[in-house]
């Protein structure tokens, strides 16, 4: 029942970005490397969209990944428990990524937690330009890989890097490893048209 929810709600949210930019759904479907079929199957509510098709959505639109999710939040302080937080990613060997929250403004940040179990690897796909990640490892180890250069990031430490190039994140060492992602986006266009 929270399922068929949540899918009428990205369903709601997509359509309006969508036309609110302008963009038949063979335009979004063309920019984003979506199906046109898919992209009519969510619209209707149907199918179960991936992280990896919101992100290429909402990067196409111009909008957070949490847009896409869930209506604004207008309350002063927003308190967010990751147990009502459904994974968006979800490892083979029991990894996950949660969007636990993304910040209001004109230049939002999406909040992230991830846990990456050793050998689990999630590859994305470069966001539009304009987009800074940070990663803070909390425990464990992991691998950040840039652009094809990996890079060790251990417990108490941080990196950040732009977002606009092929990256991909790696559990590393034998114990699991959790990390706080931020994903700084660039401010929304001011133009009614659509987002390049």
């Amino acid at each position: 029942m929270a399922e068929e929810a949540a899918l009428r709600t990205v369903a709601r949210n997509v359509r309006v970005a969508r036309l609110r930019a302008g963009l038949s759904l063979e335009e979004l479907g063309r920019r984003a490397q979506v199906s046109k079929g898919a992209l009519v199957g969510l619209e209707k509510a149907q199918g179960n969209p991936n992280l990896a098709t919101l992100v290429r959505l909402a990067d196409t639109l111009g909008i957070p990944v949490s847009a896409l999710l869930e209506g604004q939040a207008e309350e002063r302080v927003r308190v967010v428990d990751s147990a009502s937080v459904e994974p968006l990613w979800s490892g083979e060997h029991g990894g996950r990524a949660l969007l636990m929250l993304t910040t209001p403004g004109p230049a939002p940040t999406e909040v992230w937690r991830w846990r990456l179990e050793p050998g689990e690897e999630y590859p994305s796909h470069p966001h539009q330009a304009g987009v800074v990640e940070t990663l803070s490892v909390t425990s464990g180890r992991m691998v950040l890989v840039v652009d094809g250069v990996e890079h060790a990031v251990g417990a108490g430490e941080t990196a950040a890097f732009a977002g606009d190039a092929p990256h991909a994140y790696r559990g590393a060492g034998e114990e699991t490893c959790d990390l706080v992602m931020t994903v700084h986006l660039p401010p929304a266009p001011d133009s009614e048209g659509a987002a390049p």
